[in-house]
């Protein structure tokens, strides 16, 4: 019971800390925000709310100025199925990426923010 309350509390003061000290999102034309907006709605960010890599992906989310649906994997039964039969395990942060007829999972922050970096950044 304490260690779970301590651990709420802890993900509480990541998610504040996180706000606080958020990135401003990087600003583009509106013709290449329109297609990077396209782009990104083929992505979902399977994540958890307090985690500190989920928050660090959030954050690139919000630098890059991406319009990504995030699924919350923690609190609804339906997302955490989907992320285990589908991506093969309960793990967040994960990117789902639907590109060309094919879906891909990815997972851990480095390599979510590293793929995000390098599909949007260059957009700007």
């Amino acid at each position: 019971m304490f260690v779970k309350a301590l651990r709420v509390l802890a993900g509480q003061l990541v998610i504040f800390i996180s706000f606080i000290t958020r990135p401003r999102p990087m600003q583009r034309a509106p013709e290449a925000q329109a297609e990077v907006d396209r782009a990104a709605a083929d992505l979902a960010l399977y994540q958890f709310r307090g985690c500190p890599f989920c928050v660090k992906t959030r954050r690139t989310l919000r630098r890059l100025n991406l319009s990504v649906e995030l699924r919350d994997a923690a609190n609804n039964a339906e997302h955490r199925q989907t992320l285990e039969a589908e991506g093969g395990k309960i793990q967040v942060p994960c990117l789902r990426i639907d590109e060309g007829g094919q879906t891909r999972w990815l997972y851990e922050s480095s390599a979510i923010n590293e793929y995000l970096e390098g599909r949007f950044a260059a957009a700007a």
